[in-house]
């Protein structure tokens, strides 16, 4: 008998999710939300990546400064990326997912330090500026084809955020 009047007892139901929301207009689209949060990453990102640069062009070869730059922030922008812009959380996949972002940078590096290379064979006597402003330049390009790339290749399973 007890057990049946503990049938019947009213409980609290458990906590429900709030509804999701409803995004209007151009954010009803997950590639619009996706391509905002990357951009703010990519401000982060290419500011962190033009101060290291900046620091360090004094002291070595433009290509070397580029690259170094470029790896340090390499880390950070997936790391960014794949928590802010694909709202991938957890360790699955973690590692794998930074072992792909190395190759997208190396395909950054391949952009920002061709056109790093045209600049000098172009005008050998390009100033530290110049440099700034020809790896910022190449940089969307290759901003376009890293966003390219994680969305479509690396962060896939999560594309629809």
């Amino acid at each position: 008998m007890e057990i049946a009047a503990e049938a019947t007892e009213l409980r609290p139901s458990p906590a429900q999710k709030p509804p999701k929301k409803r995004h209007r207009g151009p954010l009803k689209y997950p590639m619009v939300r996706q391509l905002l949060r990357f951009t703010g990453v990519g401000v982060v990102c290419t500011a962190s990546s033009l101060a290291i640069y900046a620091l360090l062009r004094p002291w070595i070869d433009p290509q070397l400064a580029n690259a170094v730059a470029l790896i340090v922030t390499s880390l950070m922008n997936t790391a960014l990326n794949r928590r802010l812009t694909f709202k991938i959380t957890g360790k699955k996949k973690r590692a794998q997912d930074h072992l792909s972002g190395v190759i997208v940078i190396a395909i950054a590096l391949i952009i920002t330090g061709g056109s790093l290379a045209v600049l000098h064979l172009l005008r050998p006597e390009a100033t530290v500026t110049e440099e700034l402003w020809t790896t910022t330049l190449s940089g969307f390009v290759a901003t376009a084809v890293r966003f390219t790339l994680l969305r479509h290749w690396i962060f896939r399973r999560a594309r629809h955020v």
